[in-house]
């Protein structure tokens, strides 16, 4: 007989899996999203034999929030399974590349101008600065709630990567 929730052979007439205690007269029931399911156990099975981690991984909300932290969470979630395949999650991964990507551009651009005008360099970088880490945050708890919220120009770019 094999077991429903770990396909480990037993031997035939037993009524729970050897391996992993699972009952083998019924199919498990489907894991909870989070935390630690109940499997029945043998009588013989040692103390805390039966608690087995749910499976589960991040949710959309989080994938996509984290995604934010840097631009390598961003790529990695649209490299790997499943998250690649979850339009907003990849939405908010290219949002954040591409605000990384503004945002050095920028501060290369004000950089080059330090050049000709120096005094105005450091406030000028300090307020873009600023800006982004605003824009940023407001990215992160957007995604962490759920919504899709938009940067100007980037959004549209990474919506339309999103679609793909």
């Amino acid at each position: 007989m094999q077991c429903p929730a770990c396909s480990t052979e037993n031997p035939a007439g037993a009524t729970f899996c050897q391996h992993c205690g699972a009952s083998l007269s019924a199919a498990p029931p489907p894991p909870p999203s989070g935390g630690y399911t109940q499997v029945p156990q043998p009588a013989a099975a040692p103390v805390g034999a039966g608690y087995v981690p749910a499976q589960s991984g991040l949710s959309d909300n989080a994938a996509a929030a984290i995604s934010y932290l840097t631009f390598i969470p961003a790529i990695i979630f649209l490299l790997i399974e499943p998250y690649s395949k979850k339009p907003f999650v990849r939405f908010h991964a290219m949002q954040c590349i591409g605000l990384t990507v503004a945002s050095v551009v920028l501060h290369f651009a004000i950089g080059m101008l330090g050049f000709v005008l120096h005094a105005l360099t450091i406030p000028l970088s300090m307020l873009v600065s600023l800006g982004f880490f605003i824009l940023w945050l407001i990215c992160v708890i957007s995604a962490a709630q759920g919504k899709w919220f938009k940067v100007p120009v980037i959004g549209d770019f990474a919506q339309q990567q999103a679609a793909k």
